[in-house]
């Protein structure tokens, strides 16, 4: 593998942090930019800037001196952050990934398996949203000046490994107690019972497909949908935890249309997730590969 200089965007939080040491441990050189209010990885040189404060990230990227291999944007939230990112970086790397989301999809149009491209997008009618500005992130890339430098853009779903907390779709995402929970036979609440399809990605699969991007032409200006292998219920996923705790598993079905009338801004999680691969897998790129049962027994051992 060719060592890379890699700038990340990010590198105190769960992806960017996940990616900061993957990338240090295949022998890269990394940067991290933060706002220096949690701790970094070991290892990388550390950046300290606010995106939001005007000219903080432009000073501290000209103050380093330094231009990169690759540069990922693991923060990015606004199309504001996305043109940031083309005036800062276009004449700094060859080669950008921007990190989206699967929630750029309108819930209620989606198709199964859904690829990549789509006449139904979540920002048709949501844009001040979280799926609806990443959308309007994508587009600042396809319709900006990035000159040389060539861009790549991720939709992951749910993301889980060690480094964050267990739990995925409302009620339950990111429970901090869900294993104590789970210990104690508490019931868990799942809209619909759980049948909601997803395809979870282990964060250290997504690392390595981002560190893969460089030197792959066919990966230049391309969006990809970003999951896991596999395709499981929702309450698999739950189920799988059981049984790496050796408990049994309580389920109680909440009415997905309930649910769904008094919470509308979570329309999102109220629909199956599962992506069409071909156009990853014919990249070169390193797809994920990791089984939900492997990473979440890493996942499950982090927090034991």
């Amino acid at each position: 593998m060719v060592k890379q200089k890699i700038l990340i965007l990010g590198g105190s939080g769960f992806v960017s942090g996940t990616l900061a040491r993957m990338a240090l441990e295949s022998g890269h050189s990394v940067w991290t930019v933060t706002r220096g209010q949690r701790t970094t990885v070991d290892g990388a040189t550390s950046l300290l800037a606010d995106r939001k404060q005007a000219g903080a990230l432009e000073q501290a990227i000209a103050e380093s001196g330094t231009e990169w291999d690759l540069v990922v944007d693991c923060i990015g939230f606004d199309p504001a952050d996305a043109q940031q990112d083309i005036a800062l970086f276009k004449e700094r790397t060859p080669r950008l990934v921007f990190i989206s989301t699967d929630f750029v999809y309108d819930p209620l149009r989606r198709v199964l398996p859904q690829g990549e491209e789509t006449e139904h997008y979540l920002l048709d009618y949501a844009p001040d949203t979280y799926g609806g500005k990443k959308r309007l992130c994508e587009l600042a890339f396809i319709n900006g000046d990035c000159g040389d430098m060539a861009w790549t853009v991720f939709r992951p779903g749910h993301i889980y490994g060690p480094g964050s907390l267990l739990g995925c779709l409302p009620l339950h995402g990111r429970d901090p107690k869900l294993l104590a929970k789970m210990r104690a036979g508490e019931t868990l609440q799942l809209v619909g019972g759980g049948y909601f399809l997803q395809q979870p990605v282990f964060a250290p699969d997504l690392a390595e497909l981002i560190l893969s991007v460089p030197g792959h032409d066919a990966s230049r200006n391309q969006i990809y949908c970003s999951p896991g292998p596999e395709m499981i219920e929702s309450k698999m996923y739950y189920q799988i935890i059981a049984d790496l705790l050796d408990v049994e598993l309580h389920i109680q079905e909440l009415a997905v249309d309930q649910y769904w009338a008094e919470n509308p801004d979570r329309a999102s999680f109220l629909c199956h997730r599962i992506y069409d691969l071909s156009k990853l897998q014919s990249s070169g790129l390193r797809a994920p590969a990791t089984s939900m049962r492997d990473g979440l027994r890493r996942h499950v051992e982090s927090l034991a």
